[in-house]
């Protein structure tokens, strides 16, 4: 059965045409300035068959929770996985939701100067005006009540969260979210998890901003426990009530 994804019935960008497409496990929500259902397809599937096709050769990319050295003639999406994984020292695959938004949506972009995906909570964003993500956290006071507002000149952007209690991804944390802002939607997934893997408790909140800083190409976190939140980075922490996670 395929998880819900409450936090969709929030994603604004109602100046664009948004669209559905899944390919197995792959479920993304896109925006854009017209329906590129089939171009997403297509490229969703290209990306997937590289990653599959990779892994059958080398099947520890798949399963290793620490950073694989990985063959000379992988793909370009494998190698960005495994470097950004390597930069945070996590498994490959945790940088792989990023990685697929980051690579659809840059393709996209050739037919749509705006492009939105969304992929299990990781975001790749291209957008001719600033854009507010509101932050899901699963059963935290704070879901749907905090935002980030970033700005044209940090576009492209990736906008990637973790979550210790949210999902069935693997994590060692308890944060109910870890958000990671880069240039790098691949990056800002592994550091986002290797963020989330060290936060136990809202006492490590100030322990897991000094920890996502440090990494070169990471433009801003926010991480939250329960009812309390911690951010650092070149964005806007708005309070919103009643609104969508990205709108204009």
């Amino acid at each position: 059965m395929r998880e819900e994804r409450i936090y969709r019935s929030w994603v604004g960008g109602e100046d664009l045409v948004k669209f559905r497409v899944v390919k197995t496990e792959t479920d993304l929500l896109i925006s854009a300035e017209r329906d590129l259902t089939k171009e997403a397809m297509d490229s969703i599937k290209r990306y997937r068959g590289q990653i599959k096709d990779y892994i059958v050769n080398d099947p520890k990319f798949e399963s290793s929770l620490e950073p694989v050295e990985i063959k000379e003639d992988a793909p370009p999406i494998v190698k960005d996985m495994a470097r950004q994984a390597k930069v945070a020292n996590v498994g490959p695959m945790a940088a792989v939701a990023g990685a697929v938004a980051e690579y659809v949506g840059k393709d996209l972009l050739r037919y749509s100067a705006e492009v939105i995906v969304e992929n299990g909570g990781d975001i790749f964003i291209k957008s001719s005006k600033p854009r507010t993500i509101a932050i899901y956290a699963g059963s935290s006071p704070l879901t749907g009540k905090i935002a980030l507002k970033v700005s044209v000149d940090q576009m492209p952007l990736g906008v990637c969260t973790s979550s210790g209690t949210v999902g069935h991804s693997i994590s060692f944390g308890k944060a109910d979210s870890v958000t990671a802002l880069s240039e790098s939607t691949s990056l800002a997934d592994a550091v986002a998890t290797a963020t989330c893997n060290l936060v136990k408790d809202e006492g490590d909140i100030e322990r897991g901003i000094r920890f996502a800083r440090k990494f070169e190409g990471i433009k801003g976190v926010a991480i939250i426990v329960g009812d309390r939140i911690g951010a650092w980075g070149d964005f806007e922490v708005i309070p919103v009530e009643g609104s969508d996670p990205i709108r204009g």
